[in-house]
């Protein structure tokens, strides 16, 4: 079987591939595509000439391999690569389905000779035993669903024409979401299908398997209100007032916020938090939730206009996440920036986000001018639809099919 390659991720992988002393750890949001990854990882070592009997690949969400579920009968399937010289290489796919596999992957990772690697579909994978367990003994690579290039170049992997219009294309891609396994489908209508799959998959696997969930109607509520408001400045008052006022439901802070971590640990949702660029420090109250994948918001809704507002703020934010930067709301005094990005060099870069900067000079202004009044000297950009490229006062203007379709970062470049 062919396997499309995400060389984007495989780039940040390939240098830890023989390490047996660093536990490999991909998450992401269920069918991103981690499976895949660890095919293609594996088809990559087979091609480099590594012997078969030296990789072993167990896919605990598949016949043959559901009921391992403990960590002894884990244990027992690894075991007879004791036996066998030379580096071996482990694939364990959904490894949260069994209790206590921390204490199993610890075990062969100090044993030696084994490099390592598991996924695992929500952030209970990194937390309390293996956090602690493996404290720097783990390297976390965490996937996103296809972003706007992958999306255009698995099209052309399978065989299907991209529309020749960028924009076009980019509007196609929004609606009907990037993950991989919706591209089998030709209708709208069932991409939505799928994507709703995906949703009730992940409650029954992801949240129902770990957490206890009293009143699912009212879980609902709020994961829908997340879903639908997304890119919108909230705060846990907002959204416990919009609920009581428009839905007629009633909860308390401590049951929201629980609600709403728990939709972050299924990596449906990210909260994108509000930073304060004098102080460089993170304000609590107000924030902003992404969504894994547009296609979530679209499977909900019958609606296929695109507010271009928050549906582009999510795309770059989801890109930027894509590229390893932490992204927040930036703050100084009454003014907002869209994003403010740090990279791991801890340096920053500004963004604005507009569907158009056309029309008229006040609509130009308003996006130039938060950024044109930072005196500091790091990148700073406005990401349109589909503009006539513009030169402002150093400002880097990019088009976001340019800025994805050529794998650009947010790194100082010419303007």
């Amino acid at each position: 079987m062919r396997y499309f390659k995400r060389e984007s991720y495989l780039e940040k992988i390939r240098g830890f591939y023989n390490d047996d002393g660093m536990i490999k750890v991909i998450t992401g949001v269920r069918r991103c595509g981690k499976s895949c990854l660890m095919r293609t990882i594996e088809e990559e070592l087979r091609g480099s000439g590594v012997p078969a009997e030296r990789i072993a690949f167990f896919d605990l969400d598949r016949y043959g391999f559901r009921s391992v579920k403990t960590a002894d009968q884990l244990e027992r399937l690894i075991e007879p690569l004791l036996e066998v010289e030379g580096l071996k290489y482990l694939f364990i796919d959904e490894v949260q389905n069994v209790k206590g596999f921390e204490e199993v992957v610890n075990e062969f990772r100090a044993e030696g000779g084994f490099s390592i690697f598991i996924t695992g579909s929500s952030s209970y994978l990194l937390s309390g035993e293996l956090s602690t367990k493996l404290t720097g003994r783990y390297v976390e690579f965490e996937m996103q669903t296809l972003n706007y290039r992958e999306y255009r170049e698995m099209k052309g992997f399978l065989g299907m024409a991209a529309d020749p219009n960028p924009a076009a294309e980019l509007d196609e891609y929004i609606l009907a979401g990037g993950f991989p396994k919706a591209l089998d489908y030709t209708d709208l209508a069932d991409k939505r299908a799928y994507v709703k799959s995906v949703i009730q998959e992940i409650f029954e696997k992801d949240i129902k398997r770990r957490v206890k969930i009293k009143n699912v109607s009212v879980f609902n509520a709020v994961r829908d209100y997340v879903i639908n408001n997304f890119g919108a400045t909230t705060s846990l008052t907002n959204i416990l007032s919009d609920l009581k006022s428009k839905q007629g439901v009633q909860m308390n802070r401590e049951t929201l916020n629980r609600y709403l971590q728990i939709l972050e640990d299924a990596k449906i949702i990210s909260k994108c938090t509000r930073f304060d660029m004098k102080s460089r420090k993170s304000l609590a109250g107000e924030q902003k939730y992404y969504l894994a994948d547009l296609s979530f918001y679209f499977a909900l809704n019958t609606d296929n206009r695109i507010n271009y507002g928050p549906v582009l703020e999510n795309v770059v934010y989801r890109y930027a996440r894509s590229l390893g930067y932490e992204v927040s709301v930036g703050r100084i005094g009454k003014l907002e920036r869209d994003f403010i990005m740090r990279g791991s060099d801890m340096g920053y870069s500004y963004v604005q986000v507009a569907m158009t900067i056309m029309g008229s000079e006040k609509t130009e202004d308003r996006e130039y001018r938060p950024l044109e009044q930072i005196r500091d000297n790091y990148p700073k950009f406005v990401i349109t639809r589909a503009d006539p490229i513009q030169r402002r006062n150093g400002i880097i203007h990019e088009n976001v099919t340019d800025l994805i379709g050529q794998g650009l970062d947010f790194g100082a470049r010419s303007s």
